[in-house]
């Protein structure tokens, strides 16, 4: 194999894996549209299901699913309001707090976190440190 049809082959390989990344990218622009779409629409049945549940009788309970979650965020919140210079990571948040340290729970908070930055209430000065917004 000579240096020219080496070259060839360096350069086929090249654009190939360049048409990949870029296909990616699109995916990646795409699938981040759609979540931050999707997670609007959550925000807004939560939001919903807030009003309603503020319209209904007192005899009617929320599901205590959706009260251990609301007592999350709220935790969360007071904590950022109590520390407002403070800049957490999502673990020494859960050490705080005395929530589970473990992966699952550190990720679901993670996620949390990034609804409360999209929503204005916090903000990322570094990846993986939050703080509340000023």
């Amino acid at each position: 194999m000579n240096v020219h049809e080496l070259l060839r082959l360096l350069q086929t390989e090249h654009d190939a894996t360049a048409a990949q990344a870029g296909n990616l990218r699109e995916q990646i622009e795409r699938l981040t549209a759609a979540l931050a779409e999707t997670e609007a629409r959550l925000a807004e049945f939560t939001a919903t299901r807030k009003v309603i549940d503020g319209l209904a009788p007192p005899d009617q309970a929320t599901a205590p699913a959706e009260t251990a979650t609301a007592n999350v965020y709220q935790r969360i919140v007071t904590t950022f309001n109590e520390h407002p210079g403070k800049v957490f990571r999502v673990r020494d948040l859960h050490k705080h707090l005395d929530l589970p340290t473990d992966e699952p729970s550190i990720n679901v908070t993670r996620s949390r976190l990034g609804r409360l930055v999209r929503q204005g209430l916090l903000e990322q000065p570094g990846r993986g440190r939050y703080q509340k917004r000023t």
